[in-house]
């Protein structure tokens, strides 16, 4: 596939992603879902893919939905945004959380709407000391989506997910950090090369065992202690029998560096 509002390349075990429609600060229209879900698959279906960054291109990372994408004047029949979220945006952060792999994103600019929940579905953010999260939608008549009313009360607690989502401010990258919304706020011409490096690293680790560590942790957000308890226990067993896990320890009572294979 073509890819026309996407940047897609995968090199040394990263697979990197950047939403690029800098002239619209990266919003989504059809096209680019299409193509983010087309590249997605791909990361999914590789088996030298070990690690997905995002990011976006120009002065912004996403400015969520492209509203010139939708007819809403006046007198025209109201879309049905329940199609668009089910048909896009669910998928997409489905797909981004439930990754066998980790998934960093950065955050570049202003991320706001959905742009600024999407970062939320991944495992590591982090942003340019530039940027900003708008939870912008109730200043359209909407509600956050692509998971930030789950997301953002169990990242910020419920009194500032509120504040966020009923005044609509903007949330400085250092606040974010801050707050613990995200994983770190670093200078805006360190951004990218940080990220990289970053992804480098995780791409030379035990990534299938990291994967599980990834699965592990969403899952504790709505198991009980016991549930979980068993969780580890099944993930433990699957994380035993890899060849990394093998790998590891041989390389430790070696004294050697390890060789994984994500596998």
């Amino acid at each position: 596939m073509n890819f026309e509002h996407i940047l897609f390349s995968i090199e040394a075990g990263v697979a990197l992603l950047s939403l690029n429609r800098p002239e619209q600060l990266n919003s989504f229209n059809t096209s680019m879902h299409l193509e983010v879900k087309e590249a997605l698959k791909q990361v999914r279906q590789n088996p030298e893919v070990r690690v997905l960054l995002l990011t976006g291109e120009g002065r912004g990372f996403c400015a969520g939905q492209d509203l010139s994408d939708r007819n809403v004047a006046p007198g025209t029949e109201a879309p049905d945004l329940g199609v668009s979220i089910e048909t896009f945006y669910n998928p997409l952060i489905r797909q981004l959380r439930d990754l066998p792999m980790p998934v960093i994103c950065a955050v570049n600019g202003v991320a706001a709407g959905a742009g600024a929940n999407i970062p939320l579905a991944c495992d590591l953010v982090l942003a340019a000391r530039s940027a900003s999260f708008i939870q912008a939608f109730c200043k359209i008549g909407l509600i956050p989506d692509s998971g930030g009313t789950w997301t953002l009360p169990r990242l910020v607690g419920m009194a500032r997910a509120k504040a966020l989502a009923l005044l609509g401010n903007r949330l400085s990258a250092e606040q974010a950090e801050q707050w613990g919304l995200i994983y770190r706020c670093v200078d805006d011409a360190q951004l990218r090369d940080e990220a990289l490096t970053l992804a480098r690293h995780l791409a030379t680790q035990p990534t299938y065992g990291l994967a599980l560590i990834k699965r592990s942790l969403n899952a504790s957000l709505s198991n009980t202690f016991d549930e979980q308890l068993e969780l580890e226990r099944d993930l433990q067993r699957l994380a035993g029998r890899s060849e990394d896990y093998r790998e590891g320890v041989s390389a430790f009572m070696d004294k050697r560096t390890p060789a994984f294979k994500g596998r």
